[in-house]
């Protein structure tokens, strides 16, 4: 996503084999590869990630984010941005000029396969943010294969624009690709597989996914599959997704609870009715990302602190122990306390790690609980009584191994009947280990 409004415009759609690979694709309507179960995501913005903003500088910060806890780092767009119509100085990631490149503002190719290759040395995997749905003016498709793109009663190819809410939306900086055209299907699918053959990337996250038809990504699936076995995360919410093509949708359902929560106008009888009629009925093998920020939020959104005020780690512990898997946004460790801008250069205040022992704590505890892996890997939701609708308390079982969580929803002491909680406080509690505030 690239725009302000456009989660709004989410909601209302309603929300032959190298050796080096030569193990079996899994169907992730069945099952995920392992590496995924039990897994924390941390996404990735190159530009305001440093002063020098490069992929080399973040390389240097693998290990900080190995010793944190973090399995798997997703790269916004990584590709060169177009200069017709730009936005800004620097322009949107997500307006693609070449799908086949390297930013020079972030390296080059052998820069990326170096940050993946000792990724993989680290045990980490690394996925590439993918923009299918549009592309930048003056990317040479525009002119190579003009029938591939979305052109209006003039037969004119024009930006990106939306008509379904309350006001149009232009997307003044790309022009949008027509998948009804087969041919673009493969060329498609064959920009994607480049990068897996060329970089070694362990899959994508894909921007509006739903704005593309079901049947292409469960194509582009089967096939990138046949070279390395794939994690794929669609930006979108809807259950089709995960029949074949994604293991991971956005779980923009419980964000906007913990918002509410974060602001008074929900409580525990809320985040229980979550829990017992969710919004949608999604399969018990889909993996729903669990977050509380990320690179549109913090651009269009507000800060943490905006958003969550002093209930921020509050609701960032829910969004680690209910069914998912957590995303840590970049600078989130470090108390990120300004909006980074979209199109322009504004890098991230390094000033310390505020809150990197929080999550290296959250994640180690995340680890050692099998009941709180993802998908059909970790247990159920049971919410217990507390006699207290300012406090949530909940237990998830796996096999063996049993986890309850209880968090304060409320800025002030709560009394309920496992005890006390400080305000916005909360107790993680196995038979061997207790963490709590």
């Amino acid at each position: 996503m690239r725009h302000p409004s456009i989660a709004a415009l989410l909601l209302a759609f309603s929300f032959c084999l190298p050796p080096a690979y030569a193990q079996p694709a899994l169907n992730p309507a069945n099952e995920h590869l392992p590496w995924t179960r039990n897994a924390t995501i941390y996404e990735v913005n190159l530009r305001q990630y440093s002063q020098p903003g490069t992929l080399k500088a973040f390389s240097a910060d693998l290990p900080r984010l190995k010793r944190m806890g973090v399995d798997i780092l997703w790269l916004m767009p990584v590709q060169p941005i177009g200069k017709q119509n730009r936005k800004g100085k620097l322009g949107s990631y997500y307006a693609v000029a070449d799908y086949k490149a390297v930013n020079p503002e972030f390296g080059n190719m052998a820069d990326l396969k170096a940050l993946v290759k000792r990724a993989h040395a680290m045990d980490m995997k690394v996925i590439l943010d993918w923009v299918a749905n549009h592309t930048a003016w003056d990317n040479p498709w525009v002119k190579q294969h003009p029938d591939w793109y979305k052109k209006n009663e003039k037969g004119q190819i024009y930006p990106v624009t939306f008509t379904n809410g309350p006001e149009p939306e232009y997307w003044t900086d790309v022009v949008g690709l027509d998948f009804n055209n087969k041919a673009l299907w493969d060329g498609m699918i064959d920009a994607m597989a480049f990068w897996v053959r060329e970089a070694d990337i362990d899959g994508f996250r894909c921007d509006v996914a739903g704005l593309l038809p079901v049947a292409f990504w469960n194509k582009a699936r089967t096939e990138l599959d046949r070279i390395k076995p794939m994690f794929m995360l669609a930006e979108w919410s809807e259950p089709e997704l995960h029949e074949q093509a994604f293991d991971m949708t956005y779980g923009w359902d419980l964000t906007e609870v913990l918002q509410k929560v974060a602001k008074g106008q929900a409580d525990a009888r809320t985040l229980k009715a979550w829990v017992e009629q969710p919004p949608k009925a999604f399969p018990a093998t889909a993996y729903r990302m669990r977050f509380t920020s990320n690179h549109d939020f913090n651009a269009w959104q507000g800060t943490d602190q905006e958003m969550y005020g002093p209930a921020y780690q509050a609701m960032a512990v829910l969004t680690f122990t209910l069914p998912g898997m957590p995303l840590v946004y970049n600078g989130q460790e470090a108390r990120l306390v300004k909006r980074l801008e979209f199109f322009e250069k504004d890098p991230i205040q390094w000033k310390g790690y505020e809150l990197q022992d929080f999550y290296t704590q959250l994640i180690q505890f995340k680890k050692a609980n099998p009941a709180l892996a993802a998908g059909q890997y970790g247990g159920p939701v049971q919410v217990l009584d507390t006699g207290n609708d300012k406090v949530f308390h909940f237990r998830r079982q796996k096999d063996g191994n049993a986890v309850q969580v209880a968090v304060n929803l409320s800025g002030a002491t709560q009394k309920y009947s496992g005890g006390e909680l400080a305000p916005w406080a909360w107790k993680l509690m196995t038979e061997n280990q207790a963490l709590a505030k």
